[in-house]
């Protein structure tokens, strides 16, 4: 009996660990104007490059020319760029590495100590990203705190948050999103 239950155990992690890693490809780092990849292709020593995502969301390779690349991952952009270069080349094996995410970022304004950009090295939450701003100024609205997300705004209540309180509005940030504290 205990081994029977042994083996369903097992049987549902692995159904648990294959699940979680199919999923995994959907949550991949896309790439955002302002990132930094460093580009090489094996066994050529020309086509070894490292370039900065353009604010039109672009980067320029050898002999690719133009590749677009914003909201891509670094697995599909190594797909294009092979696409472009099988012209010129057999067999190219390219590969993409990520070596700076400075174009990942959110933006505090209004009354903090610190207002700016932030940059989103990690997941990062709203109080996380008002911890990096110093902290709110002794002024700030604080039940009228908003995140601006696309076309979308949402509305954070910092001193309810504080106080164990609405924490479903400590949300993780996106890039592009902008804190308001009014």
């Amino acid at each position: 009996m205990k081994i029977k239950s042994i083996f369903l155990f097992f049987g549902a992690l692995v159904s648990f660990s294959s699940a979680a890693v199919s999923d995994d490809s959907s949550s991949s780092y896309k790439l955002s104007p302002g990132d930094v990849l460093q580009v090489s292709v094996w066994g050529e020593e020309s086509l070894q490059k490292e370039t900065t995502v353009l604010p039109d969301g672009s980067i320029s390779f050898p002999l690719a020319g133009r590749v677009e690349v914003a909201n891509a991952t670094s697995p599909e952009v190594e797909k294009l760029i092979t696409d472009k270069l099988k012209t010129y080349l057999p067999d190219p094996q390219v590969t993409v590495v990520v070596s700076s995410i400075q174009g990942n970022r959110a933006y505090i304004i209004g009354k903090v100590n610190k207002p700016g950009p932030v940059i989103l090295t990690a997941p990062t939450s709203v109080l996380q990203a008002l911890s990096q701003a110093g902290g709110l100024d002794k002024f700030a609205d604080l039940d009228d705190i908003k995140i601006l997300r696309a076309n979308t705004t949402i509305k954070v209540n910092y001193d309810k948050l504080i106080k164990g309180q609405q924490l479903e509005s400590n949300i993780l940030l996106k890039n592009g999103d902008t804190i308001l504290v009014p």
